[in-house]
């Protein structure tokens, strides 16, 4: 396995990893060696060394800059010194400080260990050249997407991966497969592509899909609900379509590819009308500014400052402000608006199903808001929930983890794509709900192989919701064309100005 990587999400490279290392240690090699994890997967992995590996003297380097300054003295000439056959950190740590990134750069490694690897798939940020300075006798990155967008990311993998091969032919590559995924239709060129690069990665790479090793795993079952949006809903989003078709048509249509502006109104329509304002008026708004300098906190604040802050609210969040403001309570919105939504109305049903099935949930979002008023939703239906998203504690995180995965009583467990979709174990849930789907199709892929993986023993079910006649449909098109790349090579992206600008132009009817 040395220089090697890629295993399909759920396959156990943790655990394959730590196996590696423990016989690297058997045979006399015996480190250190670096193993840099997101932060969201930091608990679990020292879980899982002390779990299958108990001889290997493992040191968490993170926690206060206090704390990480006593533990640098301690490893390089302290009580630490040679004691330890491991170092588990974070990306977070790796490319933050100076300090941090001046002492594992003076580690004498031997291997260099990156879980998430793929996200090394741009040779050109800070966090690759940062990393790319760790100097260890061998690297091994671990992903289960090693190819999201195009060929170039393959490249800036295996050059991180054997630097001393690949970085000297860095220009030669780059003119190689330097393409848009659009020329991927131009079959003859793109599939001489693919066979060169084929034949590139094949001495690098051990790849492994389920269904290649693991047969006894359940079944996947994946659908697309397209959820027709409620009458407030349609018209909310038709009003944003012609708001954008007005600013384009005012030549603005350059500023608004590039700011995404336009794009995020229609998503924000397309999944429910509190994430916009129509209810509150801008005289309620002002009512509203005078009623909350009332509160001990707000008595020297100026009248016209907040109600300028509450103009560019949206409707969930002056509800919210409502109900944490006894000043502000007779502006709260009805309950029964939280549930206006084309996805909610689903759900309610879809949810209830599962709980007389006995079966439990994991519910997927990109956004912050849509969370909160999933949170709100589950609260007026009474069912059990755990939320954890990029604002949960780290320390809170594996408890939390840990606590749906004991409970069968807790029936959904809300988690932010990003945060919630990267190297953790949720085989407790069997059904998975991506409430809002990606442009980068690999983090939704990442997301539901949080209960596809091994351990699980029951079916697992994967619905996307995708509103119905809206600019959704067209995202999941967009995302189901970058798909391409995986069956042809068996290995997303985020959106440029060419997906931009064409699914502008399908979403307004252009």
């Amino acid at each position: 396995m040395i220089h090697s990587f890629s295993l399909c999400q759920g396959l156990g490279k943790t655990i394959q990893t730590i196996v590696f290392l423990s016989h690297l240690y058997e045979q006399g090699w015996k480190g250190p060696h670096l193993i840099v994890v997101p932060s969201s997967t930091l608990d679990n992995w020292v879980r899982e060394l002390n779990c299958w590996s108990p001889s290997l003297n493992v040191i968490t380097y993170w926690g206060s800059l206090g704390e990480r300054s006593g533990m640098r003295r301690d490893m390089l000439s302290g009580d630490l010194q040679g004691y330890y056959d491991v170092i588990l950190t974070t990306y977070t740590i790796c490319i933050g400080r100076a300090e941090d990134r001046q002492f594992l750069r003076k580690l004498k490694l031997k291997t260099l260990v990156l879980d998430e690897g793929h996200m090394l798939k741009n040779m050109s940020t800070l966090k690759y050249n940062h990393l790319m300075k760790i100097q260890a006798e061998r690297r091994l990155l671990l992903t289960g997407t090693p190819l999201q967008n195009n060929l170039l990311e393959l490249m800036s993998l295996l050059s991180f991966v054997m630097p001393s091969v690949f970085r000297p032919y860095i220009q030669p590559l780059q003119s190689a497969f330097r393409h848009s995924r659009h020329t991927a239709e131009v079959s003859d060129y793109y599939q001489d592509q693919v066979s060169r690069a084929k034949e590139i990665m094949c001495p690098f790479i051990l790849r492994r899909l389920k269904k290649e090793v693991l047969h006894q795993l359940p079944r996947k079952v994946e659908s697309v609900k397209h959820c027709a949006l409620t009458p407030e809903q349609s018209e909310l989003y038709h009003k944003e379509v012609e708001l954008g078709r007005k600013e384009m048509k005012n030549g603005r249509g350059k500023e608004l590819v590039k700011s995404m502006s336009v794009l995020t109104q229609l998503r924000k329509a397309a999944n429910h009308p509190l994430l916009l304002r129509s209810h509150y008026s801008d005289d309620v708004i002002a009512s509203m500014s005078t009623e909350i300098l009332k509160e001990p906190e707000h008595r020297d604040a100026d009248a016209t400052l907040v109600a300028e802050d509450m103009a560019v609210m949206s409707d969930f969040e002056l509800h919210n402000l409502c109900v944490r403001h006894e000043s502000l309570v007779q502006y709260r919105l009805s309950n029964g608006l939280i549930k206006e939504s084309g996805k909610l109305k689903y759900l309610e049903k879809k949810l209830g199903d599962c709980k007389e099935q006995g079966r439990r949930v994991l519910i997927f979002s990109q956004f912050i808001m849509i969370l909160d008023i999933l949170e709100a939703w589950l609260q007026l239906l009474g069912h059990s929930y755990l939320r954890l998203d990029g604002k949960t504690h780290m320390n809170d995180r594996q408890m939390l983890i840990d606590q749906y995965n004991s409970s069968d009583d807790i029936l959904v467990f809300l988690l932010s794509t990003k945060a919630g979709g990267l190297g953790i174990n949720l085989t407790s849930a069997s059904v998975v709900v991506l409430h809002d789907i990606d442009f980068n199709p690999y983090n939704d892929k990442q997301a539901e192989d949080r209960c596809h993986r091994v351990g699980q023993t029951r079916e697992v079910e994967v619905v996307r919701l995708v509103g119905r006649d809206t600019v959704e449909e067209d995202i999941l098109r967009c995302a189901q064309q970058k798909l391409k790349l995986e069956q042809d090579m068996t290995a997303g992206s985020q959106l440029n100005k060419t997906d931009m600008a064409s699914l502008l132009g399908q979403g307004l009817k252009l």
